[in-house]
C-alpha cells in the first residue's frame, strides 16, 4: 500500500515522522534507565535530560528546511546534555543531526564540520590519555570519532554520491537536448533542401508555362501556328516538370512504399544534359548562345546536380527578367567547373513576380560544395557566376 503523499521522500512530513521516531526511541531509553554518563552525578535528576532530547529531535525535523538552524539547535542541546552528564539517547539522535547537516547543508558547512570533528577526535584522544594517565584513555577520542566524525564522513559520502548522480542526470538531460536540437536542425536542413529542390523543379517549368500562357492571352491576332507553338512549349514544360516531380517524390519515399527499391539521389538532371535545357528555353523565346571551354569530364554527383540546377535557374531568370537573349559559358578546369550566365536586364519592367528564392538556392548549392558564387549587375548586364570544385587536380 502506497503511503500518503505528505510522507513521500523529501517532504516535511517525512522529516517530522523521523523526528517523532527519534523522540520515541530516546524516551524508551530514558524509561529503561539507560543514562550512561561521562561524569556520573546522582544529584542530577533524570528528568533534566528530557529537554535536550526534545531539542535535538526538533533539530532533526528542521534538517531540510533550515540545515544551519538544525545544527545550531542540535549542538546546543548536546552541550546542555553533556554538561548534565551526557545521555545515550541525545548523543545518538545528534549523530543524525550531523549527518543531515552534511547531506542537506551548504558545502561550506560540511567542510567545517569535517575539520571540527577531526580536531575534536584528536583532542579527545589526548585529553583521555592525560586524564587517565594511560594510553587506553585514547578511547575517549574513539567515542568522539564514533559519535561525531563517522556521521560526518557518512553524510559527506552520501552527499557526494547524490551530487554526482544529479550531475549525471544533468549531463543526460543536456545530451538529450543536444540530440533533439541536432534532430531539429537536421529536419530544418532537409526541409530547406526539399524546398530548394521543389523550387528548382516546379518554379522553372511553371515560369515557362506562365510566360507563354500570358503571351497567348495578351497578344491579339496570333495565328494558329503561333498558338500551337506556345501550347507546345507549355506542354513540354509541364511534362518535364511532372517527370522531375515524380522522380523527386520517388527519392523521398520510404523503402517499400513504391513496390521496389528506392534510388538514393538518382537524379537525371546532369550538366551534360544542359543541351536539352537550352533547347527548351530557346523554344520558350530566349535566344541562348552556349560556349564550352575545356574538355567535359565526369563530375561528382553533387556537383553535376548543382551545376545543372544553377544553369536552369539562371536561364529561367534571364527568360523572366531579360530582354530575350543570354549567353551561357561552361568552363571545365582541372579542379573545378565554372558556370557563367549573362543577359541584358529589361528596363522598366519587373517581369513575373518572384521571392528571390532562386538566388538564395543557387548560393546555398555552391556554398555546400565549398564553391564560389556571385550574382549581380556587371557592365550593364546581369551576370551569374558559379565555380564548383570537382575534387580533382591540386
Amino acid at each position: 500500500m502506497r503511503p500518503p503523499p505528505w510522507l513521500d521522500s523529501g517532504t516535511l512530513g517525512r522529516d517530522l515522522m523521523l523526528a517523532g521516531a527519534s523522540l520515541a526511541g530516546g524516551l524508551v531509553l530514558h524509561a529503561l534507565g539507560w543514562q550512561p554518563q561521562v561524569r556520573p552525578n546522582a544529584q542530577v535528576p533524570s528528568v533534566l535530560f528530557l529537554p535536550p532530547l526534545v531539542a535535538v529531535c526538533v533539530a532533526v525535523g528542521l534538517r531540510r528546511v533550515a540545515p544551519r538552524a538544525s545544527l545550531a539547535v542540535g549542538t546546543g542541546a548536546l552541550v546542555v546534555d553533556t554538561a548534565l552528564g551526557s545521555s545515550l539517547g541525545t548523543v545518538l539522535v545528534y549523530t543524525q543531526v550531523l549527518y543531515d547537516a552534511c547531506v542537506y547543508g551548504p558545502p561550506r558547512l560540511w567542510r567545517w564540520l569535517l575539520r571540527i570533528t577531526v580536531a575534536l577526535s584528536l583532542v579527545g584522544a589526548v585529553v583521555g590519555v592525560l586524564r587517565y594517565g594511560h594510553w587506553r584513555g585514547a578511547a575517549l577520542g574513539v567515542l568522539v570519532v564514533l559519535a561525531g566524525l563517522l556521521p560526518v564522513l557518512t553524510g559527506i559520502s552520501v552527499r557526494q554520491y547524490r551530487d554526482q548522480a544529479a550531475a549525471e542526470r544533468a549531463r543526460a538531460e543536456q545530451t538529450a537536448r543536444l540530440v533533439e536540437l541536432d534532430r531539429r536542425q537536421a529536419v530544418s536542413a532537409e526541409r530547406a533542401r526539399m524546398a530548394r529542390e521543389l523550387h528548382d523543379v516546379v518554379a522553372n517549368h511553371l515560369s515557362a508555362v506562365a510566360i507563354h500562357a500570358t503571351a497567348v492571352l495578351s497578344v491579339p491576332g496570333l495565328d494558329r501556328g503561333q498558338v500551337e507553338s506556345a501550347l507546345r512549349v507549355i506542354r513540354e514544360s509541364s511534362v518535364q516538370g511532372l517527370a522531375e516531380m515524380r522522380q523527386m517524390i520517388e527519392v523521398l519515399r520510404e523503402p517499400g512504399t513504391s513496390g521496389g527499391p528506392v534510388r538514393s539521389e538518382v537524379v537525371t538532371a546532369r550538366l551534360a544534359e544542359a543541351g536539352g535545357l537550352v533547347e527548351r528555353v530557346r523554344a520558350a523565346g530566349l535566344a541562348v548562345r552556349v560556349r564550352t571551354d575545356g574538355t567535359p569530364g565526369v563530375l561528382p554527383v553533387g556537383v553535376d546536380l548543382a551545376a545543372y540546377r544553377i544553369v536552369q535557374e539562371s536561364l529561367t531568370n534571364a527568360l523572366k527578367h531579360g530582354t530575350g537573349e543570354a549567353e551561357l559559358t561552361i568552363a571545365y578546369r582541372p579542379a573545378e567547373v565554372v558556370l557563367t550566365v549573362e543577359n541584358p536586364v529589361r528596363r522598366g519592367s519587373a517581369g513575373l513576380p518572384g521571392a528571390g528564392a532562386g538566388l538564395i538556392g543557387m548560393r546555398e548549392r555552391a556554398t555546400l560544395l565549398a564553391g564560389r558564387f556571385t550574382a549581380g549587375p556587371r557592365d550593364g548586364r546581369w551576370q551569374v557566376r558559379a565555380a564548383l570544385p570537382t575534387g580533382e587536380g591540386g
